[in-house]
């Protein structure tokens, strides 16, 4: 296939989930309204406990990492549970498109969705908390979404991986997973309070090194030696093995007929 042909194979899944998204009003508290009331209330409770603003920065930084973390990678869980709630997802994989063409598709459309939420987030902790998160410069910030955006499509094809193999039943981890990830990668606290062995797991977790790398531009210490680079080398390594897992687990449910069984 040529990359003119990959481009259109993207583009198609890109535009079906746009519209997909444009007819669905509750994608609206995903993409708003929960991502909002997470920032106002912990917003709030800094002010309650009296933190200082240094420490409020930390906390919100991670708030906003979950809500941009959360709302991409529902979009790249979406390219196959869709389907899977539309009874459909046969006709999914029948179609002349592979699996890079469905996860960078939909991976887009999350990207698109998760900058939007960013750029709403940091007007509102500007207007409400006076916390400028754009203060690190637009270099910083650009590193700091591309790496909650990598993190997010590893997840998300992790989760369709896990949907194509376990059916239905799997549906829960789309909205579990994320959050666990979040938790081991320190969104509210250093990974260094972290009791062994939950600090190594955190340790392997990509997005804990792009929270440690934005986080020190508003003065905190970095804990890692060079956090983006290694941060983007686990991406690497995981995105791999999140594809590998997805195609392995697709030709299981062709064997086993579970495309089927989710189909009509």
């Amino acid at each position: 296939m040529s990359w003119r042909a990959d481009l259109l194979a993207v583009w198609a899944v890109v535009v079906r989930n746009a519209l997909m998204a444009s007819r669905n009003v509750f994608f609206f508290f995903e993409l708003l309204f929960w991502p909002i009331v997470g920032v106002v209330s912990i917003g709030l409770m800094t002010k309650f406990l009296g933190i200082t603003p240094a420490q409020a920065s930390f906390v919100l930084i991670g708030t906003i990492a979950l809500s941009v973390v959360n709302v991409c990678q529902l979009e790249v869980a979406y390219a196959v549970l869709m389907d899977v709630w539309s009874k459909s997802i046969k006709h999914q994989f029948l179609a002349p498109i592979g699996i890079r063409h469905l996860t960078v598709g939909s991976w887009v459309v999350g990207m698109v969705r998760g900058s939007l939420l960013f750029t709403l987030l940091a007007v509102l902790a500007w207007w409400a908390f006076d916390f400028r998160v754009l203060a690190a410069g637009g270099g910083a910030v650009g590193l700091f979404l591309f790496g909650c955006f990598l993190n997010a499509w590893i997840v998300g094809v992790f989760v369709c991986a896990l949907i194509t193999l376990f059916g239905n039943r799997a549906e829960a981890f789309a909205w579990a997973s994320v959050n666990l990830v979040l938790v081991l990668a320190g969104i509210y606290y250093p990974v260094s309070v972290l009791p062994e062995p939950a600090a190594t797991l955190a340790r392997a977790i990509p997005l804990t090194y792009f929270l440690d790398a934005y986080r020190s531009h508003f003065g905190f210490a970095s804990e890692f030696a060079a956090p983006i680079a290694t941060g983007l080398a686990l991406s690497v390594v995981y995105a791999v093995v999140a594809h590998l897992a997805f195609y392995a687990s697709v030709q299981r449910a062709r064997r086993t007929g579970l495309l089927l069984k989710m189909s009509e």
